[in-house]
């Protein structure tokens, strides 16, 4: 019996206009999966209009949901009950995974038994069509939580939280994508890294897809993320976590 891993992609109505490449993408990678492995790809409305699942294929990999709109990260929690991978990863529905990336993170987690996720590097893809690096990828190795809550704290987060893979049973245990306006992917990474290390694979695993139309780049983004208060919550939370006492698994 083949091994899954299931890729989450949320999308809202009228947020469909990069879906076809992350399918593309997606379906690229699913050809590329070691012996023994396979994909499965949900892609979770955060709405109930029904429209965003008519943009993509109806093949058997694929499970759409839907749901009440209460932002991605509640779109990505909720498709996780139709997940039966033991590996989580998650894709927004503007961004695409690299050749490779996948099977990049499948090795890692194979290799390092010990961690209960990783993050590849990630390309920024600007309007121009070009790509350049993160600013602050960390190098190949362990992700401890030390280090990200410092740079956390200091306004400068070394991964692409939103290219997250991690074992389904961990990210369960740590009560998976919170209701946030926005950094939920940050506050599900440290959750993760407050009860387990992680990896981190330096060569670029996804697309970081920058333009008009993203979330963070609206105009009333600073009105739907409160960050003042959205900082002290993310760090609070992982800081309970970690103060508890309890590891992964």
């Amino acid at each position: 019996m083949s091994r899954v891993i299931s890729v989450v992609t949320p999308v809202y109505d009228g947020g469909t206009e990069f879906l076809p490449e992350a399918y593309e993408s997606v379906r690229a990678e699913r050809e590329r999966l070691p012996n023994g492995w396979d994909l499965q790809w949900l892609v979770q409305e955060d709405g109930m209009t029904g429209r965003p699942i008519t943009t993509i294929p109806d093949e058997p990999w694929i499970s759409a949901g839907m749901g009440t709109r209460n932002g991605a990260g509640a779109a990505r929690t909720m498709a996780l009950p139709r997940a039966v991978g033991d590996l989580v990863r998650a894709l927004d529905a503007d961004d695409v995974i690299l050749p490779g990336g996948l099977v990049r993170e499948i090795t890692a987690m194979e290799e390092h038994p010990g961690a209960g996720w990783c993050v590849s590097a990630g390309l920024d893809l600007l309007s121009d069509g070009s790509t350049v690096a993160g600013p602050y990828d960390p190098p190949e190795g362990p992700l401890t939580y030390d280090a990200l809550l410092r740079a956390y704290d200091a306004d400068v987060f070394p991964v692409l939280a939103q290219h997250l893979t991690v074992r389904k049973s961990l990210l369960l245990a740590v009560g998976a994508w919170p209701t946030l306006p926005a950094w939920e992917t940050i506050a599900t990474v440290l959750c993760c890294a407050a009860v387990s290390d992680g990896w981190m694979i330096s060569t670029p695993g996804g697309i970081y897809r920058k333009h008009p139309g993203q979330t963070t780049a609206r105009a009333d983004y600073a009105e739907v993320a409160d960050l003042a208060q959205l900082r002290i919550i993310v760090r609070a939370q992982a800081e309970a976590l970690r103060a508890s006492g309890w590891r992964w698994p």
